[in-house]
């Protein structure tokens, strides 16, 4: 103290470095392998390049866009309706980067084999900086395969799939790329969508596809968004709708921000209600086949949801490191203590199984066009990672904000965002209850999804007692023989998706296949994380976790 100036009181002393900037990409083995095993190796390249990018630029603007919340002004100074999203700038400068590099287009402007999973690990490395952005990113990749269905709405698709953002608030005949949504969730309806009340009306003469639009969706995400597909009654039933929030003969659609939503996290993102008027919409598919339709924009989102959870408890995990590397406690640093080292271990095999089977489902996406396994397995593994990871990313940030003490408390770090962003993908697309019902439906509907899991545990079958005997616990309902029953299917999907965890790791060879086993199938484990057993190899965990 005697070398500091007048008045100042202490020094800054044991306090780690800023985090960023980092190279997401390179610091993730983990990702690298699961790309490389899911056959998405020839974009690596890209992932490198975006790596850089969000670990640094995209990390430093994403602050502002998360802390400056949008704000909706649904009239102008002279009271002319106007139903307008007002955002801070870096919320449009991280989309530009987004769509430019594929995070929303990858897959379609550029399809050879391997783009899904390359678009998959994009999305991955940008929900770990800005997961709000990631909503519109996701509905927009995901809508592509639903325009399909209609011809007539090529340019749509062709502007979707184009690495163009243009935020401006105009009609998508003047942009080179647009951004899509999605409204599905009325107040009375929520998952069970056909209960939905808004009506579609046909308007032009009989046999054509455009409607007028009466109703209102609870909850709408991303109103700004150029277009969206939405459901509705129509004369013949539930049917799906591209509804452009321009009219295509000029001005504005007759859909109407009634208010913004007051969320829990997922700030840099605008959610709304919103009412239809009349509003101008183009059906897609057939009348009273809208659930249908859509479902693959679903099943799209979901996989999404699993990837940016895994992504979110990836960044956390990478706070957690380095601060614990950096920080000393008791003469020594954080990370020298034992129990320390057992929370961290712990965390990064949880964070690597979470990686391993988000990128499994993508890779089976990719391949399902020219492979039934391979479709059989995304069909029933995507519900199964949705519920699984999902579940498990709050616990597991709110441990890597513990790792940090009240630092991870304060919104100078990321946690605080991370965890307010956690329990969302969990809800969004299909809570818990939803996920495993509907693995329950493709084991009793679809006798294959169930085989196919099952072949894919057998894969790992003799590399370790306690999966081997999940795998004869599990056996009987994969084969249909015993199908478990409703009300213990949560147990049931947990059990399964560990197992499969599990197998997947040990495919790979990982490291960590051993500890996760042994841990998460074999008993010992308790509740909470920090629980390994002490004759684990901590330091080769920790090391794969986050180079030094």
């Amino acid at each position: 103290m005697d070398t500091l100036p007048p008045f100042a009181t202490h020094r800054v002393e044991n306090q780690p470095p800023p985090f960023a900037p980092r190279d997401l990409w390179n610091d993730d083995a983990a990702l690298r392998e699961a790309v490389r095993r899911e056959g998405g190796d020839d974009f690596a390249g890209q992932l490198a390049a975006y790596g850089v990018l969000a670990g640094g630029d995209i990390y430093a603007l994403s602050f502002d866009a998360h802390r400056d919340k949008p704000r909706l002004r649904s009239h102008d100074a002279y009271g002319r309706r106007i139903d307008l999203v007002e955002f801070h700038p870096n919320y449009h400068a991280i989309m530009r980067a987004a769509i430019e590099h594929g995070v929303a287009g990858l897959s379609w402007h550029d399809p050879r084999p391997g783009a899904h999973v390359a678009r998959a690990a994009l999305s991955y490395l940008h929900h770990q900086v800005e997961p709000g952005t990631s909503c519109p990113l996701t509905m927009t990749h995901a809508a592509v395969p639903v325009l399909r269905h209609a011809p007539a709405l090529g340019e749509w698709m062709r502007k979707a799939a184009a690495p163009h953002y243009d935020g401006r608030d105009i009609g998508s005949g003047d942009k080179a790329g647009v951004t899509l949504g999605m409204g599905m969730t009325e107040k009375q309806g929520g998952s069970d969508v056909r209960a939905n009340e808004t009506v579609a009306t046909p308007i032009g003469g009989p046999g054509g596809d455009e409607y007028e639009l009466v109703g209102h969706k609870w909850f709408f995400s991303a109103p700004m968004s150029d277009g969206f597909l939405v459901l509705a009654q129509a004369p013949g039933g539930l049917s799906c709708f591209l509804m452009p929030r321009w009219h295509p003969h000029g001005g504005k659609n007759a859909l109407r921000l009634m208010r913004l939503k007051d969320k829990l996290g997922d700030w840099s993102n605008a959610s709304s209600e919103v009412e239809f008027q009349g509003a101008w919409a183009q059906r897609i598919g057939e009348e009273g086949r809208g659930v249908a339709t859509i479902i693959e924009m679903v099943m799209l989102t979901r996989l999404d949801c699993m990837l940016g959870s895994a992504g979110e408890m990836r960044m956390a995990l990478a706070q957690a490191l380095h601060h614990a590397r950096h920080r000393r406690s008791f003469g020594k640093p954080l990370l020298d203590h034992a129990l320390m080292r057992n929370v961290i271990a712990d965390l990064a095999i949880e964070s690597e199984a979470a990686t391993a089977l988000a990128i499994r489902v993508a890779g089976a996406i990719d391949r399902a066009g020219r492979d039934p396994h391979e479709a059989a397995f995304a069909r029933i593994a995507t519900a199964i990672g949705k519920f699984w990871i999902c579940k498990r990313a709050p616990a597991f940030v709110n441990e890597a904000q513990e790792c940090l003490g009240g630092a991870g408390y304060v919104e100078e770090s990321i946690l605080p965002r991370l965890y307010r962003q956690a329990p969302l993908n969990s809800i969004w697309e299909g809570s818990g209850n939803i996920q495993c019902l509907d693995v329950l439906r493709a084991l009793a509907r679809e006798p294959e999804a169930g085989r196919a899991l099952l072949t894919e545990l057998e894969r790992a079958r003799g590399r370790h007692d306690a999966l081997d005997a999940r795998i004869d616990e599990l056996a009987p309902a994969l084969r249909g023989q015993a199908p478990p029953q409703e009300a213990q299917m949560r147990g049931w999907v947990e059990r399964l998706a560990l197992a499969l965890q599990s197998a997947l790791l040990f495919v790979a060879d990982s490291p960590s296949a051993d500890a996760f086993c042994r841990s998460r199938l074999g008993g010992a484990h308790g509740l909470g994380f920090g629980t390994l057993p002490a004759d684990l190899d901590f330091e080769v965990i920790v090391q794969r976790g986050l180079p030094a």
